[in-house]
C-alpha cells in the first residue's frame, strides 16, 4: 500500500472514530453509546492481559485484580470515604502505579511456576483481592466493604468536569460522548505502547520465554526479570482501565471484580488471537456487543417466531454465547486473528502429531 493510500485509511478511520458516538445515539440510542464506553476500557484491560498470556506465556486467571486496585485507589483517592479529593491528573499515575507494584507482588513468588500451578496462584490472587477489599470495613472503615464507594468524583480535566453536559462547536456533548473521547485517547496510547513493545528487545525476549523458557534463559535472557517487567506492564494497563471505569461510574464495589470478569478478558485474548492486537481488539469488540446484541434481540425474535418468550433472555443470551465460543474455538482453534508466528506454531504441532501417528501405525 502507497504512503498516500495509508494515511487515506487513517483519515478516514480518524473521521469514523470521532463521529462513532453521534451515530451511535442517532441509530441505536444513548445507552449504546455507554457501551463503546466499556468496550474502550475491555480493549485496555485486554491488552494488559495480552501482554501477560499472548507474549510471555503466563496464564493469568486473576487479573481482574489489577482492575480492582485501580478503581479503588481512584475511589479512595477521589471521594468522601477518607476524605481525599485528589485532581485526575495525580489519581491517575497513582492508581497505574499501585497497580504495577501489586503486579510486580504477584509475579515474584510465581517465578517458579508454571501452566496449570501458575493459573491457580493467580486465580487465588485475585479472589484474595476481592475478599479483601469487601472485608476492609472493620475495624476500620476504609473501602466500605460489600455496599461499595459511591459519590466519587467526576472526572475533571482542569475545570472542565466530563461528568456535565456541554455544548462544544456547536454540538451538545452528553458524559457518555465525553468519556468516550477521553477513553479513545487512552486506548490508541495503550495500543501504541503495545505496538511499541511487541517489536522490541523485551517483546522478543517474552515471545522466547512462551515458547521455551529454558531456551531463552540459555540464550542469556534474564528470565527473571523480564516475566515480573510481564506482569508490571499489564497490572499497569488493568490499573489505568479501573481508575478509569471509577471515574466514569461514580461508583465501585466488590461485585464489579469477580473470576467471571477475569474469565471474560481471557476469553477475549484467547477469542481474538493470542499474541496478535488486532485479535485482541477484534476480540474485544465481539465479547462485548454481541452479548448485548442477544440481549435485546432474543425477546423480540421469540415473540415473532411463538408468538411469546419461552426462555428468558439473560439465560438464552449466555446459552448462544457459549455455544458461539464452542463453535469458534473448534473451528479456529488459535483465534479468528491469531498472530503469524502463533498460527504457524499451531500447524507446526499439527504436522508433527499427524507425523508422529503415521509412524505410529
Amino acid at each position: 500500500m502507497r504512503q498516500r493510500d495509508t494515511w487515506l485509511v487513517l483519515v478516514v478511520l480518524a473521521i469514523g472514530l470521532l463521529g462513532l458516538p453521534f451515530m451511535t445515539d442517532a441509530l441505536l440510542g444513548r445507552g449504546w453509546v455507554r457501551i463503546l464506553d466499556f468496550t474502550l476500557l475491555y480493549i485496555m484491560l485486554a491488552l494488559g492481559l495480552n501482554i501477560v498470556v499472548g507474549y510471555a506465556g503466563l496464564l493469568d486467571l486473576g487479573y481482574i485484580a489489577f482492575f480492582a486496585v485501580g478503581a479503588y485507589c481512584y475511589a479512595l483517592l477521589g471521594s468522601p470515604q477518607l476524605g481525599l479529593h485528589f485532581p485526575f491528573w495525580v489519581i491517575l499515575p497513582l492508581s497505574a502505579l499501585m497497580a504495577c507494584l501489586f503486579g510486580v507482588l504477584l509475579g515474584a513468588p510465581t517465578l517458579r511456576l508454571r501452566g496449570d500451578y501458575l493459573a491457580i496462584v493467580t486465580l487465588g490472587f485475585g479472589e484474595i483481592i476481592r475478599i479483601f477489599l469487601n472485608n476492609l470495613n472493620s475495624p476500620i472503615n476504609i473501602t466500605n466493604g460489600p455496599q461499595g464507594i459511591g459519590m466519587i468524583d467526576p472526572i475533571h480535566l482542569g475545570s472542565f468536569s466530563l461528568g456535565s453536559t456541554h455544548e462544544l462547536f456547536g454540538l451538545t456533548l452528553p458524559p457518555v460522548h465525553l468519556h468516550y473521547y477521553l477513553f479513545l485517547f487512552f486506548t490508541l496510547l495503550v495500543i501504541f505502547v503495545s505496538l511499541r513493545l511487541e517489536g522490541s528487545r523485551i517483546g522478543r525476549a517474552w515471545m522466547a520465554i512462551r515458547e521455551d523458557e529454558i531456551a531463552a534463559k540459555a540464550m542469556g535472557i534474564n528470565t527473571r526479570n523480564i516475566k515480573l517487567l510481564a506482569f508490571a506492564m499489564g497490572a499497569t494497563f488493568g490499573g489505568l482501565a479501573g481508575a478509569l471505569f471509577a471515574g466514569f461510574q461514580g461508583f465501585v464495589s466488590p461485585e464489579s471484580f469477580g473470576l467471571a470478569e477475569s474469565i471474560t478478558v481471557l476469553c477475549m485474548v484467547v477469542l481474538g488471537g493470542m499474541g496478535n492486537i488486532s485479535g485482541v481488539l477484534l476480540g474485544c469488540l465481539l465479547l462485548v456487543v454481541l452479548p448485548e446484541v442477544l440481549r435485546h434481540g432474543s425477546g423480540p425474535v421469540q415473540q415473532l417466531l411463538f408468538g411469546r418468550s419461552f426462555v428468558d433472555p439473560e439465560s438464552l443470551r449466555m446459552l448462544l454465547f457459549g455455544l458461539a465460543l464452542i463453535v469458534v474455538m473448534l473451528w479456529r482453534p488459535a483465534g479468528l486473528w491469531p498472530s503469524r508466528q502463533h498460527r504457524s506454531e499451531l500447524t507446526a504441532k499439527d504436522n508433527l502429531t499427524k507425523s508422529s501417528r503415521d509412524d505410529r501405525t
